[in-house]
């Protein structure tokens, strides 16, 4: 591979197409992996930026680049492929820019150098008035089938084409403030978390001064299930990145935040040292921590993340059906375990970030089967800032990625409040 800093003009593409392959053919979230040391950060950012766009419009970029094409050609090829086309059709790039740069990048590698005079062939009729009417005349990418037919049935098909088409649009950065901080030049959202369509980060008023944490508007719910939290011990049971974590400190609760992950415990440590919050950090397995008991548990269960493509659009093709299969067992497990440690009386909030009934839905009911002292209480979702269509009929909320989505859309999330006798 060439130098990136001698080769600024490739470098971003060639570092999107590394990507690419390590999801496609690795089978590794972009989460796993990692971009060359010597790539400029506004390089790695747009290699990052441009992987992003081609995961999440890949099944219109394939059906557009489909009939250019007399057979499916080696990945390396159709990753080219599938890059130029995003670039031309997605964020608009100069044509000429865009297709010299694929074909040298092609020349470059024995695996694609035989194939850069179709590529140029192929990128120029994509960028001409037949491939973008195909363009425009291509349904959003499909969820894969092992999501798709259990959403067909509980949602229905007009709600998983709103979902699919949620997920074409990049999230929005949201943002939980501290009780009583405002920020300039953010959106209000009903529920009362600040929203910026464009943003970095770091450089919004009061990041240094840790008057916030960047969390989804759908995410920062599940704290308010509690209600008034101030003084009440309260277990925050896969804390990590640890958002909830802050909620609850800053609501004045004490908080004990429990995860497995050391790593994952460290994000938690530096987030509570920049805003100022404390919490007892515990890296165990919820399992078979031994603890308690407590007034309140809240429940962030390891889930598919299904709800999360929006802004993860790798997911869809790295998880799988049996991964979920895993997934909802370790959850009821969590669950009980979670009940052995409240008080009677307590409350317990239960929450994924997945669009999936089984994760859901599915699991407080079986959960209130199994528990013969536990109780579904359902939730308003007005006070909340929601409306009657996030109420879910055995009470908890379930929120889509298609909800506000003329502001931006929100995560999919499942939460529900169960309170022990």
């Amino acid at each position: 591979m060439a130098d990136p800093k001698s080769d600024t003009g490739l470098a971003a593409r060639r570092a999107a197409l590394d990507l690419l392959f390590g999801v496609m053919y690795e089978r590794r979230l972009l989460s796993h992996q990692s971009l060359p040391d010597d790539l400029p950060p506004a390089e790695a950012a747009r290699a990052n930026r441009l992987a992003l766009t081609v995961m999440r419009h890949m099944g219109r970029l394939d059906a557009v680049l489909r009939p250019y094409l007399q057979r499916r050609p080696a990945m390396a090829v159709q990753n080219l492929l599938r890059l130029g086309a995003a670039e031309l059709l997605v964020d608009g790039s100069e044509a000429h820019g865009v297709v010299s740069s694929t074909v040298e990048i092609a020349k470059r590698h024995s695996r694609t150098s035989k194939a850069a005079g179709m590529i140029n062939a192929i990128l120029r009729k994509v960028d001409g008035e037949e491939g973008r009417a195909a363009w425009a005349a291509t349904p959003p990418q499909a969820l894969p089938i092992w999501m798709r037919k259990p959403l067909h049935k509980h949602y229905g098909k007009e709600v998983v084409a709103a979902i699919e088409a949620a997920h074409e649009r990049p999230a929005p950065i949201d943002i939980t403030p501290k009780p009583g901080v405002s920020i300039d030049g953010a959106q209000v959202l009903p529920t009362g978390t600040l929203r910026f369509q464009q943003a970095q980060v770091t450089a919004l008023p009061g990041y240094e001064a840790g008057d916030w944490w960047v969390q989804d508007a759908a995410a920062a719910l599940p704290v308010r299930l509690l209600g008034d939290a101030a003084g009440l011990d309260v277990l925050d049971l896969c804390a990590a990145p640890g958002g909830k974590t802050m909620q609850l400190a800053a609501a004045g609760a004490n908080v004990t935040a429990l995860d497995m992950s050391g790593p994952r415990m460290v994000r938690i440590r530096e987030n509570l040292a920049r805003t100022g919050l404390t919490a007892t950090l515990v890296t165990e397995d919820a399992l078979h921590w031994q603890g308690g008991p407590f007034d309140a548990i809240l429940l962030d269960a390891p889930c598919s993340a299904t709800g999360t493509i929006r802004r993860h659009p790798d997911l869809p093709f790295v998880k799988s059906a049996d991964e979920v299969e895993s997934l909802t067992k370790l959850q009821m497990q969590m669950i009980d375990r979670a009940l052995t440690l409240l008080k009677p009386g307590g409350k317990l909030v239960f929450c994924t970030c997945s669009l999936l009934p089984n994760e859901g839905e599915n699991q407080v009911k079986a959960a209130a089967k199994r528990h013969v002292d536990l109780q579904v209480v359902p939730i308003d979702a007005a006070p909340l800032g929601g409306t009657p269509d996030w109420q879910s009929p055995e009470g908890g909320l379930r929120l889509r990625p298609d909800f506000w989505a003329k502001s931006g859309g929100m995560d999919g999330f499942y939460m529900a409040l169960l309170q022990k006798a």
